[in-house]
């Protein structure tokens, strides 16, 4: 190359430079302007002082405490009491075993001892992932970090609270040692199921203190903070071992172990051996459970049912997860004060139902769990809220035990047939005197019993429960529109292969809790109108004041007339059809049977103006109960507990339909009757109508 032509490219490769360190100047100059034009400058200082107050306010006793929170019934009665009791299970330093110190800076912090609170280069990768990925995938966040969030932060996921964050863990090195805040993390770190700090985690899982635990037994605990949903021990074994097996990479990785020791850790098998306690009933995981919910949607989190793909369904259940990780650990420390619908004696009249009902069912699996279950729900019509709820039969067993009534899905059977098919019928040409083929098809399903009857009315079809006629009007509004009405209703697992005809007699992928049926049934006495199901009413903080209170949304699902003729229809299956002897003697009622195949599950859901209740029986591990149908086990179910708490309520009619094919007179006539009823209430209540209700 000439010399003429090398110092051209020299030029041109200085003026490159040049260019590009003015065009960083540049932007150096437009981040400062828009940092301290923007007003930025000013809320950034607003937090570095709040973060040095935190600080400076602080003593090792914060890192002690813990508030209760308290949970009460409908009546003001006192239901639980959540507390974490990171106080008891303190451990200094150096009664901490030195592998859970070494477990979690190879995991969580591999520079923990050499940073001054935060980690510089973590947090430029995370900023670089965020730019790429459009959002937080990294945390880049410090052990010293995450103790500042654990003890002065909410889990608000801001700017401006990882600003203050930086602030803080930057203060507490200045006043604590590294060994401290070692401490202090270890003892107030979340390990799941209300287990705060190393010692409570090491005696609630292994019923051993932490000093006794092997290598495996501390990597497996030390698995749990990242996400103590996803790494839950007790319903996600197989997830806490594998990040135990990593966390044991990592220690070989960093010189930390040896590859024998490695080895022996990764091979011990990890049985839990979890101590026993005072049962926590089935109020209690469902009060809990909606408590979470309740505290996840208040931060803003969209729950989903339905999803575009696996991957957008993947990563939407670890957001969940990963979110209801921390408000279930802020149940243990906020001192929130917790208000329910839960009527505690309604719940032991439903708890004592299912116990007698299933009471000859004496046969126990290997963990002395009742092999033949039930579950019940009982939802206040005039509210939309829970009143009781029952997962099982009460054994007085330790810990918690599976809720059924939230927790399992099981196939519906024909006590589905209302909600999916039936009444979007009644939206269109049907109406209960509509004439309907009950002749078997080629393709078509059996009816129970095996014969049909030619020309029937739709309410006998009911009344009967056909299964030709709800089949055959599925095909003709489609699975489609069936299945959107559930979907609104918020069925949560709901699957794409659902959509076929076997939908009609309850033939779904996954299956239908209880709650979920009752919210169902609710919705026809509703006039139409969906209600989700909870029972909590509000939340407040130690002080009474509220955090949040739950406001009822009511949601079309079908039109009014559709709703109350579907409900005429019901009334007569309690009166004659597959659930006669099951109508209420003094209150009007209605409501539907529903046995599967082989007689594996049975369902009775019914309602009367004032409360709906649905119950399930059946194995946990499904298998035929000769006897089972809707009407049987479930039925004396749902009638022993109706039957009792209806006593002493005044007896209230549904609310008629309006017949199209009636003569115009009928319906003034029936018009009339209405305002009569008004004006003989208004009489027994000793008030004047309101202006204009007799219209």
């Amino acid at each position: 190359m000439s010399k003429k032509k090398k110092k051209k490219k020299k030029y041109r490769v200085f003026w490159f430079f040049a260019k590009l360190q003015m065009l960083l100047l540049l932007l150096v100059a437009g981040a400062v302007g828009w940092y301290y034009y923007g007003g930025y400058a000013q809320k950034v200082s607003a937090l570095q002082q709040e973060a040095r107050m935190l600080v400076q306010k602080s003593s090792e006793a914060t890192f002690r405490s813990v508030q209760t929170s308290l949970v009460y019934d409908t009546n003001g009665k006192l239901i639980s009491t959540l507390k974490g009791e990171k106080d008891v299970y303190y451990l200094e330093y150096e009664d901490i075993p030195a592998y859970a110190v070494a477990a979690m800076i190879s995991i969580e912090d591999k520079k923990f001892y050499r940073h001054n609170g935060i980690d510089i280069k973590a947090i430029m990768r995370a900023a670089k992932a965020m730019i790429e990925n459009g959002e937080v995938t990294q945390g880049g966040s410090t052990i010293t970090q995450q103790l500042s969030k654990l003890i002065f932060l909410t889990q608000e996921r801001t700017w401006e609270r990882k600003i203050e964050e930086m602030f803080i863990a930057v203060g507490l090195e200045k006043v604590y040692s590294k060994d401290k805040i070692m401490e202090f993390y270890l003892n107030n770190v979340y390990f799941g199921n209300g287990y705060y700090g190393i010692q409570a985690a090491s005696r609630g899982y292994f019923s051993q203190d932490a000093r006794d635990l092997s290598l495996s037994q501390i990597a497996f605990l030390c698995a749990i903070p990242n996400n103590p949903s996803l790494y839950d021990p007790v319903t996600k074994m197989e997830n806490t071992i594998k990040r135990r097996d990593r966390i044991l990479h990592q220690m070989l990785e960093d010189g930390k172990i040896s590859q024998t020791t490695c080895q022996q850790a990764r091979t011990e098998p990890i049985t839990l051996n979890r101590p026993e306690k005072t049962k926590n009933d089935y109020v209690e995981t469902y009060t809990y459970h909606c408590a979470i919910r309740a505290l996840m949607q208040q931060q803003g989190f969209q729950f989903q049912t339905e999803f575009s793909s696996e991957e957008e369904k993947a990563k939407y259940q670890e957001e969940y997860d990963a979110l209801y990780g921390e408000c279930q650990k802020n149940l243990y420390t906020e001192g929130y004060r917790i208000y329910t619908s839960i009527d505690l004696d309604m719940q032991q009249q439903l708890q004592d139902a299912v116990d007698n009902g299933l009471a000859d069912f004496t046969e126990q699996n290997e963990e002395g769990i009742y092999a033949l279950q039930g579950s019940a729900v009982c939802i206040d019509n005039h509210t939309g809220f829970v009143k009781a709820i029952v997962g099982g039969r009460n054994q007085n067993l330790p810990g918690y035990t599976l809720n059924r009534a939230y927790q399992s899905f099981r196939q519906p059977g024909s006590a589905i047939k209302p909600l999916i098919v039936y009444t979007p019928a009644l939206e269109g040409k049907y109406t209960p005197d509509t004439i309907v083929q009950d002749v078997k098809t080629e393709e078509g399903p059996s009816n129970s019993g095996g014969y049909y009857e030619g020309d029937i009315t739709l309410r006998y079809a009911v009344q009967t429960s056909k299964n030709t006629v709800a089949w055959n009007l599925l095909e003709e509004m489609t699975p489609q529109e069936g299945l959107s009405c559930l979907k609104t209703m918020k069925f949560s697992r709901l699957d794409s292969r659902d959509n076929q005809l076997a939908s009609a007699l309850g033939g779904f992928t996954n299956g239908v809790s209880a709650v979920e049926m009752a919210s169902g049934y609710g919705t026809l006495v509703h006039d139409g109108k969906y209600r989700e199901p909870t029972c909590i009413t509000r939340i407040t903080d130690a002080e009474d004041n509220v955090i949040l209170e739950t406001e009822t949304e009511e949601v079309d699902v079908y039109k009014m007339n559709a709703a109350r003729m579907m409900t005429d229809m019901l009334v007569s299956v309690v009166q004659e059809g597959t659930g006669r002897g099951l109508a209420l003697s003094n209150m009007p009622s209605a409501g539907k049977t529903g046995t599967t195949n082989d007689n594996k599950d049975g369902w009775f859901v019914g309602y009367t103006s004032y409360y709906t209740t649905s119950v399930w029986v059946g194995y946990d591990m499904p298998r035929e109960l000769p006897g089972l149908s809707g009407a049987s086990y479930p039925g004396s179910i749902w009638k022993s507990f109706m039957e009792q708490i209806h006593q002493g309520l005044e007896p209230v009619e549904f609310l008629p339909y309006i017949d199209e094919n009636k003569a115009p007179l009928d319906n003034e006539e029936y018009l009339e009757s209405l305002k009569n009823e008004l004006e003989d209430l208004s009489e027994d209540s000793g008030e004047d109508l309101p202006e204009g209700a007799g219209e």
